[in-house]
């Protein structure tokens, strides 16, 4: 990906904000837009971690309606990874 921009103010403020923050030219313009779109209103971290955790929710419904079969030996809990009489991992 590509951002061309050709104005030398925006380039300077660019700098000074990284040499400021000690991060990069790119992580500094990042939490700058991130600041800016959630001063707007649109914060755009939280909608990245909510559409994360609606993943995640879809696959722990998909899978707790997978069916279970007999003889079933998924992992269901950390105890399953080890043997109940020696506590050694299974």
């Amino acid at each position: 990906m590509s951002l061309n921009i050709k104005n030398e103010r925006v380039h300077a403020l660019a700098r000074e904000a990284a040499r400021v923050t000690g991060k990069t030219q790119t992580s500094a313009i990042e939490e700058a837009l991130e600041l800016l779109l959630k001063n707007y209103g649109s914060d755009p971290v939280a909608a990245d971690r909510e559409r994360r955790l609606d993943a995640i929710h879809r696959i722990q419904v998909e899978v707790a309606d997978l069916p279970a079969t007999a003889g079933d030996d998924r992992i269901r809990e950390e105890n399953d990874l080890y043997d109940p009489e020696t506590g050694l991992p299974a």
